[in-house]
């Protein structure tokens, strides 16, 4: 994900801090020294890093925090609270017009910025929430931009209305309100054309559109990737035609993660969703809070909640915790979690939201997770409920059946049978979300569940 590097570096300034029992200005400004850095290596705007060390100095050397029993704690908190300032604060709501109103939203940016993948992103999603998207193909320059938006507006169940290239921009537009009027469609998403950079003719038709038809909001994609050209781009379109909130794209890739914390801060325009991957699910309401928490490794725990409750079956979870609670887990609820891991988005992805674990650290082999589904789904439904009846020959069939040496069986099935003993020994689900012996899962998990997977 994004702010890897940023989070690695600034974890280690924090460290030395934490390990200061008495912390001078000195000590502060050499923190302050390497937290600039790591900013500015990030692609952070430079202004704002240079206002956002100058906010941090300022509290952080005050009276209260240098006569405090743990100073370098409260630079952290400091430093985390400016960060949520810098990024807006609070989450910002798209706002939407009530009832049957038409809300016309306006997707603009430059070519490749996920634009036209993002507008199929939010159409789904708000009809998720109830409401009647349709979608409006005004690329009129690229015929594989109209074909790209038509298969995903399928894939989220929303129609596309496409005049083909022979069209203006203004007046495919215009045609697809009668469309949606027709049709009581109460949000209308405009894919508009992209440029590799910002030009007269691109900004004079979206301008046209704007003239002829009543744009709700104007939504801004941008990549994370660009960095501070981001914030140039940001403000390119603000001052020439006007926006209203922001789209961060790849926010999952390997960007450095500057646009996020330079855009809100430079435009005063928020941050309303993240890209955080490619399906078209992926789309997240952006929390300035829950990112700071991530950037400063203090885990995203409000999402991994969300990501989990949209993945795990409500009675699933009841059954596997009365099983739990009598340590009668089998390997049919090992291939249920494998999958509902699958929906989070993968082990390595829930990890990063959990506190105290570094990305950096996360070396996770994920074709011994496909392995391991595989030998479970080799088995026969009385194999997975009752694991003792695993002879030889039965190993030996489900080996063959998986493609894998009879050894990574056997590991398999050790490793299963240490974590229902560190269940029974932490005494049950109590222990396991974090009892009486102070383990909690992460223990059982780091000794014992993940073994083998790093």
């Amino acid at each position: 994900m994004a702010f890897e590097n940023l989070s690695d570096k600034l974890q280690n300034v924090f460290k030395k801090l934490r390990g200061k029992g008495i912390l001078t200005e000195a000590d502060v400004d050499v923190a302050l020294k390497e937290v600039r850095m790591a900013l500015l290596e990030a692609d952070v705007n430079f202004k704002i890093v240079k206002q956002f060390n100058a906010a941090v100095k300022e509290r952080a050397i005050g009276e209260d925090v240098m006569k405090s029993l743990t100073p370098g704690q409260m630079v952290i908190k400091i430093v985390n609270e400016e960060l949520v300032s810098l990024m807006g604060g609070e989450a910002v709501e798209l706002e939407l017009l009530p009832g049957m109103a038409k809300t016309i939203i306006m997707m603009v940016g430059l070519q490749g910025s996920g634009k036209t993948t993002t507008a199929a992103k939010l159409a789904g999603k708000l009809k998720e929430q109830g409401k009647r998207p349709l979608l409006v193909a005004c690329d009129i320059y690229r015929p594989a931009a109209i074909e790209q938006l038509r298969i995903n507006a399928e894939k989220v169940g929303v129609p596309l209305f496409e005049m083909g290239t022979g069209n203006k921009a203004s007046a495919i537009a215009q045609s697809a309100i009668q469309f949606a009027t027709d049709n009581n469609k109460n949000v209308i998403i405009i894919d508009t054309a992209g440029r590799l950079q910002i030009d007269e003719d691109m900004m004079q038709e979206l301008e046209d559109i704007k003239k002829t038809v009543d744009v709700t909001k104007t939504l801004l994609v941008v990549d994370a990737m660009t960095g501070q050209d981001a914030v140039n781009i940001a403000q390119g379109f603000a001052d020439r035609i006007g926006i209203d909130g922001v789209i961060l794209t790849k926010l999952d890739g390997d960007a450095r993660g500057g646009a996020a914390l330079s855009v809100r801060a430079v435009t005063g325009v928020p941050i309303i969703y993240a890209g955080m991957g490619e399906k078209l699910t992926d789309l997240e309401q952006f929390y300035p809070d829950r990112m700071a928490s991530r950037i400063l490794g203090m885990g995203d725990v409000l999402s991994l909640i969300e990501k989990a409750e949209a993945a795990v079956d409500e009675e699933e979870a009841r059954d596997m915790a009365e099983r739990l609670k009598k340590n009668e887990i089998n390997f049919e609820d090992y291939l249920v979690s494998m999958k509902q891991m699958k929906q989070m988005g993968g082990l390595a992805e829930v990890l990063k939201m959990m506190p105290g674990f570094s990305s950096s650290s996360l070396m996770i082999d994920d074709t011994k997770l496909a392995r391991m589904e595989a030998i479970i789904s080799s088995m026969t439904i009385k194999e997975r409920r009752n694991p003792k009846i695993l002879n030889v020959s039965r190993k030996n069939r489900i080996a063959k059946g998986a493609g894998v040496d009879i050894m990574e069986v056997n590991r398999m099935v050790k490793q299963f049978e240490q974590s229902k003993k560190a269940i029974k020994q932490m005494g049950g689900i109590g222990g396991l979300m974090g009892g009486k012996r102070g383990k909690g899962m992460r223990g059982m998990l780091g000794k014992r569940g993940m073994k083998g997977l790093f």
